[in-house]
């Protein structure tokens, strides 16, 4: 990983082999096919010549297929600028808090933040935060009423204990409505950008946070698309 400490932007060069772009095979079999037809037009029988048609066929194919894989490339390259762009216009976030769609937040100065919301009022509220090994180490009961609910953790276990800086946490909100069936509560998170990432290695597109451009929040990776708020405005008094 490459880091540029000017604009806090780190990059992943793209990973380069034969098995993801298939461009060395590709040209070894075109080259292989070639000397094979060149060798047998040169030694073909003249009085029962070979089907040219077929190998016309089979040179179209090949063209269409390179002309593909080059189509392939011209694009990646594309979408890694096109990363690069949006890195270098998110640098200006650096050193800013941030609200963004996630349950998981970092402890940082004693202190994590983050927001949920309740589609309807609900009879009972339990907001539960998890370590990063899912194991509960707070608990308290939230605010009831329909809409958005900040709430900030102080870093202290049910016990009493301070946790240390630098740990990831998730809030979970147990809440259950007037006939006490469980309700579905959407959860933010704030932080402070650290930097901006860069992954430009090739994917399958199964991952939402691979490739493109995401801010780094005290070590918790947040995709541009995650991003709800900038410089929010965080109401502990809710």
């Amino acid at each position: 990983m490459t880091t540029t400490p000017t604009t806090g932007v780190n990059v992943t060069p793209p990973t380069s082999n034969s098995a993801t772009t298939g461009v060395p095979d590709f040209t070894s079999n075109f080259n292989t096919f070639l000397t094979m037809l060149t060798t047998q037009l040169k030694n073909q029988d003249p009085l029962s010549p070979l089907d040219t048609s077929q190998f016309t066929q089979q040179l179209v194919s090949f063209s269409e297929v390179e002309q593909q894989i080059n189509t392939n490339s011209n694009l990646q390259q594309l979408i890694q600028l096109q990363n690069t762009n949006q890195a270098i216009a998110a640098t200006p976030l650096v050193g800013q808090t941030i609200e963004y769609n996630s349950a998981t937040a970092p402890l940082a100065s004693g202190q994590a933040g983050f927001a949920y919301t309740l589609p309807s009022a609900a009879s009972s509220v339990n907001l539960l935060i998890k370590d990063s090994g899912g194991n509960v180490v707070f608990s308290s009961a939230g605010n009831t009423a329909a809409g958005s609910h900040d709430f900030v953790w102080n870093g202290k276990t049910s016990a009493g204990v301070q946790m240390a800086d630098g740990g990831q946490y998730t809030l979970e909100v147990v809440a259950a409505d007037a006939t006490k069936n469980a309700m579905t509560a959407t959860v933010d998170s704030f932080g402070v950008v650290d930097g901006v990432n860069i992954n430009n290695n090739s994917t399958n597109g199964t991952s939402s946070t691979a490739g493109g451009a995401t801010l780094d929040v005290a070590g918790v990776t947040v995709p541009l698309s995650e991003l709800v708020a900038i410089n929010p405005t965080i109401n502990t008094s809710k």
